[in-house]
């Protein structure tokens, strides 16, 4: 990647979770890191309070992902800072399982809103902004390739065009050097899906590993396809499942 003085991460939906570990992640890897949330200010800046702790640096903004003007002047407010952008990490995201005919259409708009056209939308403010060379991580789901259990048709299906979109815009990017990936991962420990939470001795008896991933690897997984080493692969899907999938 091109050298600069401050190399710049967005993080989307990144207070906590899997979002969380990717902003650690990455500002340990040398990035200034700015990440939205939602809706936890608290979260927000005791995160950015770990970050500063362990040498790093993170700047919280709250933006709603699916409001495409406030996504926007977050993206500019980053930019003015840094100059511009090296990585974007679509990590915000959401959904509910049901079966097609019980679930309710704002449920089922409400997934497609922030797993599709928020994704896109962010995606498409930062662009401009990227330098040479950078990188657009995408945080789907395996669930865009197996799900193993009904209710998911419709988390599984946004889950599926993230995938898509990475192939087809990989494409797009390429004469740029900038590379376009999508990390799926399975069933990982965070607080909003733990481990021993309801489902979650149904879910580790399906994982060949028999244990839920940890944030810390996904984030790792992130960490490598935002690096150099990283510059051949772009329009792939990553499953990373302890082998659900399998």
């Amino acid at each position: 990647m091109e050298s600069s003085s401050e190399r710049v991460a967005l993080v989307t939906g990144g207070s906590r979770g899997i979002g969380a570990a990717i902003v650690e992640r990455l500002a340990a890897d040398g990035y200034t890191v700015a990440f939205t949330y939602a809706s936890s200010r608290t979260a927000a800046d005791a995160l950015v309070d770990t970050v500063r702790d362990a040498g790093g640096t993170a700047i919280a903004y709250q933006a709603d992902g699916t409001d495409e003007a406030a996504f926007a002047s977050v993206v500019e407010s980053v930019v003015n800072r840094g100059g511009g952008l090296d990585v974007l990490v679509n990590n915000a995201g959401g959904g509910t399982w049901g079966h097609l005919t019980e679930l309710p259409v704002s449920e089922i708009d409400s997934m497609i809103a922030i797993n599709v056209r928020a994704l896109v939308l962010a995606t498409r403010a930062v662009i401009p902004h990227l330098r040479k060379g950078g990188r657009i991580v995408n945080i789907g789901s395996v669930n865009a390739d197996y799900t193993g259990f009904v209710g998911g048709s419709v988390y599984s299906m946004t889950k599926g065009a993230v995938a898509s979109f990475t192939k087809a815009l990989a494409r797009e990017l390429a004469p740029r050097e900038v590379t376009v990936n999508n990390v799926q991962p399975g069933p990982t420990h965070t607080e909003a899906n733990p481990a021993d939470g309801p489902g979650g001795e149904m879910l580790r008896s399906r994982i060949a590993m028999d244990r839920f991933g940890s944030a810390s690897e996904i984030a790792a997984l992130v960490s490598y396809l935002t690096s150099s080493e990283a510059a051949f692969m772009t329009g792939a899907s990553l499953n990373i499942d302890g082998g659900f999938s399998g």
